[in-house]
């Protein structure tokens, strides 16, 4: 799948989100408010350019990012091997509400652009998660295809003040 059309795809998910919010009259919940309540293993595993959704037991390590009011992630720039499970571990050490989002530059931009225009929107994907101040969060993901991705926190604001990191995902191993 290109970039294209995995941009298509997620603009056509997230127009989609957006109706059934606005049909339902749910609110829009991105501030301090808890996000989705659906476990992520129960959502399908959809390929993205970045990888797919990884099952907890297949986890091979623990990469552990902190995040913080500084709008800062650290480390900013992870390197994995194609084909690894990773569980990544955010710590939110600051007093606002974080994100991690995995996506590449366009996609993240994207995003980022539409919850600066719907600050509320409630959104849960397996490549994301939000983290109340003080608190913890993870995401397990396999990076399935070699090259240069990206993450960020895309609560509006976060993500036009620099909170953006990378991840290299080297060739498999021999």
């Amino acid at each position: 799948m290109n970039n294209l059309q995995s941009l298509s795809r997620l603009t056509l998910h997230l127009a989609t989100a957006a109706t059934l919010l606005a049909s339902t009259g749910a609110a829009w919940a991105h501030g301090n408010a808890p996000h989705g309540t659906a476990p992520k293993a129960a959502l399908p595993a959809q390929q993205q350019d970045w990888g797919i959704a990884g099952h907890p037991k297949a986890v091979q390590r623990t990469i552990t990012l902190r995040m913080g009011d500084d709008m800062r992630f650290a480390p900013a720039h992870i390197e994995v091997h194609e084909g690894e499970t990773v569980r990544l571990v955010v710590h939110n050490q600051g007093h606002l509400l974080h994100e991690i989002v995995l996506g590449s530059q366009t996609t993240l931009a994207q995003h980022a652009e539409m919850m600066a225009k719907h600050p509320g929107m409630e959104h849960d994907e397996p490549y994301m998660a939000h983290v109340a101040a003080g608190k913890r969060g993870q995401i397990v993901w396999q990076f399935n295809r070699a090259g240069r991705f990206d993450f960020a926190c895309l609560i509006p604001g976060h993500y036009q003040a620099g909170m953006v990191g990378t991840i290299n995902v080297l060739p498999r191993k021999g």
